[in-house]
């Protein structure tokens, strides 16, 4: 029997962004996990025309505990998939050692790593900003083709946004710039793989190669791979099949690899 697999989604998606890569992996021989965040179970469509009560209060603290608790209750150690915050927290999971491997997918980055990069800034500062409070981000199709796929036309993108685009708390990402945020990029880790999409308006290609290139243990396997023409909806548009291969390949070339005791 292979490996369990963990796909931790992101800000503005939910489980039912990671069915292609369940699929894939599933006939690949792997057991598949994609479960969704608290508050964000469902169809997507229903989650953004009834926004689930107390959303905008979800911290990002209870979404890693929810995957923390997933990885722990298995037989053996995971492999951990993330996409943007669940790249996020896929790192700091496998900071605790809790990983046979990991993939961080367009990532937010730990320990406010930042970029000047104009759609990081802008998309960073429209979903954090304090005068806000706790009212949820409405994701509606112009703001989800305009930063989210923005590779994709606004005819294209409509199928999808129907299909996998959630509201979302402001307070995850704000949570991920703090205290919760952190990793300690001087351990040594099992291998990390970080992929990035030339095209990312929220989180730059630029910012991903600065994440991976931040963990300092020699010893330790850290890779980067930047796919052109992608967006942050990397994960789901079109060309998606390329991304998965990719991890595929890497994932059957690391995962004999001897862990380290972290």
């Amino acid at each position: 029997m292979k490996s369990t697999i963990i796909l931790i989604h992101g800000m503005f998606q939910n489980a039912k962004s990671w069915e292609p890569w369940v699929k894939h992996f599933t006939e690949k021989g792997y057991n598949c996990i994609a479960e969704s965040w608290p508050l964000h179970e469902g169809e997507p469509a229903d989650l953004r025309a009834n926004t689930p009560a107390g959303l905008g209060e979800l911290r990002l603290a209870v979404i890693i505990e929810k995957y923390r608790q997933l990885a722990t209750s298995q037989t053996e150690k995971p492999i951990l998939i993330g996409h943007s915050v669940g790249g996020l927290i896929t790192q700091i999971l496998v900071n605790e050692g809790l990983a046979k491997l990991g993939v961080a997918i367009s990532s937010v980055a730990p320990n406010a790593m930042i970029t000047l990069d104009w759609g990081f800034t802008k998309n960073s500062a429209l979903i954090t900003n304090p005068l806000k409070g706790d009212d949820p981000f409405i994701m509606d199709l112009e703001s989800f083709q305009g930063s989210f796929a923005n590779t994709m036309s606004i005819e294209a993108v409509k199928e999808p946004y129907e299909r996998t685009a959630t509201n979302d708390s402001r307070n995850v990402l704000r949570d991920c710039l703090g205290e919760d945020g952190k990793v300690d990029l001087e351990l040594p880790h099992v291998p990390l793989l970080f992929i990035a999409g030339e095209e990312d308006e929220i989180i730059p290609y630029e910012l991903c190669e600065k994440n991976a290139k931040a963990y300092d243990d020699e010893l330790s396997s850290t890779e980067f791979r930047k796919f052109a023409g992608k967006s942050h909806f990397i994960c789901c548009e079109p060309g998606y099949e390329t991304v998965i291969e990719t991890v595929y390949n890497w994932i059957q070339q690391k995962e004999d690899m001897p862990p380290y005791e972290v």
